[in-house]
């Protein structure tokens, strides 16, 4: 029986064919244009869909043209379909929003175009099964998102965020493609279904060449830089310049790039241990250092920037941590959470006006915040114990990861625990505790089902992994305690000092700007 080619190849050129229209219809107000954008859209997530069916009931397919080092194919299974489905569904709903948002532009019909084609690379991204076309797509995102966040191009502000999303989203095709060179060289392949078990094999043979190392580490410096990761997360905070569809499409689902090249390249990513600890060491800190930011805006936005910086970096610690499912359940969760929020900060903004006086805060003291971190993570163990008797037991990773995600709502137990705080919202902190637990590993179980036969499992943890796991765990405790403590020590002279400086991100953006000149751009207006 004759199978047909996924459905979902044909998303990109949907999307293209309208995109091509749009040029000869840049300006305000283009007729029919952002009508014929969203039926577009439209289409491709019908085909993504359809895919879907496809994948189902014919199991994987690969489209290949050429052979070697130049061999261009793309590929649909779980990984790909599930991509496919959620940038088609995000792409949609951004492209009907900016038929409303953008009407009466004068460029209108030019960032339709723009929009349509920055969603087709991002769709032949993830359906990439050559690291060629996995290469050529990451550029073409670039080279398209450039254009959208220099939709507003007399602004100096636009200018510089323009210029550093290039400098930094460049230097990451320039290690991806060094990388992808290197695993030429070292496997002889660019199918990204067998470089995976090719690596895997050599490893288990002792004879892993060196270029696959130096490969496996540019792949992690490619996916730091694409995903904004600690110290050069600095244009992610500042592409505001950009209509809000543009900053929904980039937090929501290009950002994400990153993360997609290290699960589709997971095997590859795991044969390196260094590269592992790398990712755990740079992710916490960064997912980390961006939530501490983000206490601090007072722009909604800005806030949600800083946001996608630290869930960026969260979603690099769990690919680290081995847990490659979960990232990308992470990516996903991530992308439709995101997406709402900027498409609705302005309720947010109106919600804020309407709150007339606030209610009173529980402030706990110390021991109540011991017994809620006590009960909270009594809580988990109990959660924990249950699925394992009915899922089977849970890599210590899995765990270390479930134990971070109670400490952030053990500050909220803490509240409920506080001497002020009235027995409704101790039962509902302790309630929330509870079902964090119950849906962490509900969730890693339908994650497990999904895409855990396509992805490795997370290696068995010697004594660099344990060491990891332990520093994660302590660090995240540290600021979750002083997170539940912050109402004691917030008054303090050297709390507002370090507001102030967390509020400018530690300056690092600033010594950025320097490098570019991006002070004396903004000077001249």
């Amino acid at each position: 029986m004759t199978v047909l080619p996924p459905l979902s190849l044909l998303a990109p050129l949907v999307l293209l064919a309208v995109a091509l229209l749009a040029i000869t219809r840049p300006h305000r107000r283009p007729k029919a244009l952002p009508a014929l954008a969203e039926g577009a859209a439209l289409a491709t997530l019908g085909l993504a869909l359809a895919a879907v069916v496809q994948l189902l009931a014919f199991g994987p397919q690969v489209v290949s043209l050429g052979e070697g080092i130049l061999t261009l194919s793309l590929r649909l299974d779980a990984i790909s379909a599930t991509m496919v489905t959620l940038v088609a569904f995000v792409g949609w709903i951004v492209v009907r929003y900016s038929r409303r948002y953008l009407d009466g532009e004068a460029r209108e019909g030019a960032f339709h175009g723009l929009m349509l084609a920055a969603l087709a690379a991002v769709l032949v991204l993830v359906q990439s099964g050559s690291l060629t076309v996995l290469v050529l797509a990451f550029v073409a995102v670039g080279l398209v998102l450039r254009q959208l966040l220099l939709f507003y191009p007399d602004r100096p502000e636009a200018q510089r965020a323009a210029t550093k999303f290039s400098l930094v989203w460049g230097a990451g095709d320039a290690a991806l493609l060094l990388a992808a060179i290197l695993l030429w060289v070292a496997l002889g392949a660019t199918d990204v279904a067998a470089l995976g078990p090719l690596a895997q094999e050599r490893l288990a043979q002792g004879d892993l060449p060196l270029a696959a190392g130096f490969a496996v580490a540019l792949l992690v410096l490619a996916a730091a830089l694409k995903t904004a990761a600690f110290p050069l997360h600095g244009w992610l905070t500042e592409v505001m310049e950009a209509p809000t569809p543009v900053s929904a499409l980039l937090h929501a689902g290009i950002i994400n790039g990153g993360g997609f090249l290290l699960i589709r390249l997971a095997e590859v990513v795991q044969t390196s241990a260094g590269a592992m600890a790398a990712l755990v060491m740079l992710g916490g800190f960064t997912a980390l250092f961006g939530a501490a930011v983000m206490l601090t805006q007072s722009a909604v936005k800005t806030a949600l920037a800083w946001s996608t910086v630290a869930q960026m970096g969260f979603m690099l610690l769990q690919c680290g941590l081995g847990l490659w499912a979960l990232a990308l359940l992470h990516i996903v969760a991530h992308s439709l959470y995101k997406a709402h929020a900027f498409l609705s900060a302005g309720g947010a903004v109106q919600a804020v006006v309407a709150v007339r006086r606030p209610g009173p805060v529980a402030v706990p003291n110390a021991a109540a915040v011991a017994r809620a971190f006590a009960l909270a993570l009594a809580l988990y163990v109990a959660v924990a114990t249950g699925f394992g008797m009915v899922a089977g037991p849970k890599s210590v990773q899995a765990l270390a990861l479930g134990v971070i995600l109670i400490f952030g709502v053990a500050y909220l137990v803490a509240q409920g625990l506080a001497d002020a705080a009235p027995r409704a919202l101790t039962q509902r902190t302790a309630l929330a505790s509870l079902t964090a637990a119950v849906a962490y590993f509900g969730f890693q179980v339908v994650a497990g089902a999904l895409w855990g036969p396509y992805l490795p499992a997370a290696p068995v943890p010697g004594a660099l992994e344990w060491a990891l796991v332990v520093l994660a765990l302590m660090s995240f405790g540290l600021v979750a305690v002083a997170q539940a403590l912050f109402p004691l020590w917030a008054h303090h002279p050297a709390s507002a000092a370090l507001r102030v400086h967390l509020a400018n991100g530690l300056y690092l953006n600033a010594l950025l700007d320097r490098m570019i000149g991006g002070f004396s751009a903004a000077s001249k207006t």
